[in-house]
């Protein structure tokens, strides 16, 4: 079984769980359930970095990033930094996140947090909604064309914005619809974690401009952004390449800085 397969497979029976043990009304009485959403994709439209930046403890293809710093710390130094926003890995089986996580990120820092999950219903985006989430993703390759409409939808009604994950030309076309707000092409292959800016750049010319553009993984230089950017891509998304250092604030901010002095 592939491991995308297996990452929902499991994602299910914990959806169901969690569906069993909190009431989808316990989460809507959460006091961030009403706080005002600030909006990632337009923080990218005026912003000369659109730096999107990620906590990451582990993934399936490296067993450990960074399992030392606390999320308190990093919201903080990638605020400092002046990112974006910040992607926050709430899967705890193949990431080693938390709901928590987000939690933590929203009470240390006053930017743009993104829910990194595998979203397969409703439930996860009333979760994310109560626990200070602005942005939810929604990743084509494992959601059909209806599911995405209402998945989204549904994420519009609660002010999140929303940003689509693709992986080729035939995840786009099924993707395209006027409750996405940012589209993110993923440039690492799902099937052999192999990476390559090219595929954004070959899908950047069918993405309709309504649309933010983001590039997702593999992105550690500053001229791989100067790059994209030709290319008419406004956001970047970035996860290991701070995570892997011993300070990612630290490092984050001295890449902000390079980028928008270069």
């Amino acid at each position: 079984m592939h491991i995308l397969d297996r990452i929902i497979q499991d994602k299910k029976k914990e959806v169901d769980l969690k569906k069993s043990i909190i009431p989808t009304s316990q989460l809507e009485q959460s006091i961030l359930f009403t706080k005002p959403t600030i909006s990632l994709a337009d923080n990218l439209r005026n912003s000369k970095s659109g730096i999107i930046a990620e906590h990451k403890r582990r993934s399936p293809s490296k067993a450990v990033i960074n399992q030392k710093v606390s999320v308190q710390d990093v919201a903080i130094s990638y605020e400092n930094a002046g990112v974006c926003g910040m992607s926050v890995l709430t899967d705890g089986k193949y990431f080693g996140g938390s709901l928590d996580d987000l939690l933590l990120a929203r009470a240390s820092a006053n930017i743009p947090l993104l829910r990194k999950e595998f979203i397969i219903d409703e439930y996860q985006l009333l979760e994310a909604k109560s626990y200070g989430a602005d942005v939810i993703l929604l990743i084509a390759t494992v959601l059909t064309r209806q599911e995405i409409k209402q998945l989204s939808e549904f994420a519009k009604s609660l002010q999140l914005d929303v940003l689509l994950e693709v992986h080729n030309q035939e995840e786009l076309e099924k993707s395209i619809m006027p409750s996405i707000d940012m589209l993110g092409v993923n440039n690492r292959n799902l099937k052999t974690f192999e990476v390559s800016t090219q595929i954004s750049k070959d899908l950047s010319e069918l993405i309709p401009n309504d649309f933010v553009k983001v590039s997702e993984s593999g992105i550690s230089s500053i001229e791989a952004i100067k790059d994209l950017q030709q290319y008419d891509y406004q956001g970047f998304l970035i996860g290991e390449n701070f995570m892997k250092t011993e300070n990612p604030g630290e490092s984050c901010i001295n890449f902000v800085k390079e980028l928008e002095q270069s």
